[in-house]
């Protein structure tokens, strides 16, 4: 070797910069964004859905002039609903009937009653009937939500 050549270390190239990413991560970034999207309308259209049926109720116990009436209209539309979620359950009677609409018994038995006898009473007070209809929205929703698992 010649004295007259100098002698050099090895020269790495510099690092990478960290933009624009590799394909890969904008592929995955691209999914996660698209399932995250998909997870956003699916919960925004239920939640549409949910608000849907509670207005319904409200307006259709709205309509109803007197608390017997309106205990008839809870009536039927829970008989609507358990028939949606579960065709035929809408001609059970009685005991059976309790069974489909209060499974774990969460209505007290004086508000049962007054559901299940409240359209044949002229005098009923405001509020037994705003307990039941407490009950009654809450077990609308699920029933309607039973149809669709």
């Amino acid at each position: 070797m010649s004295a007259a050549l100098p002698l050099r270390d090895v020269a790495l190239p510099p690092p990478p910069s960290w933009w624009p990413p590799a394909p890969g991560w904008l592929m995955l970034a691209a999914v996660l964004l698209l399932v995250l999207g998909i997870l956003v309308f699916i919960s925004q259209r239920r939640r549409r859905r949910r608000q849907r049926w509670l207005q319904q109720f409200d307006r259709e116990l709205q309509a109803a002039p007197a608390a017997a009436a309106e205990l008839a209209a809870i009536a039927g539309l829970l008989r609507r609903a358990a028939r949606l979620a579960q065709p035929g359950s809408e001609a059970l009677h009685d005991q059976a009937w309790w069974q489909r609409i209060d499974p774990k018994e969460q209505l007290p038995e004086p508000q049962r009653r007054l559901l299940a006898e409240g359209a044949y009473r002229p005098q009923v007070a405001a509020g037994d009937v705003a307990e039941v209809r407490r009950w009654a929205r809450e077990r609308y929703l699920q029933l309607l939500q039973e149809r669709r698992r």
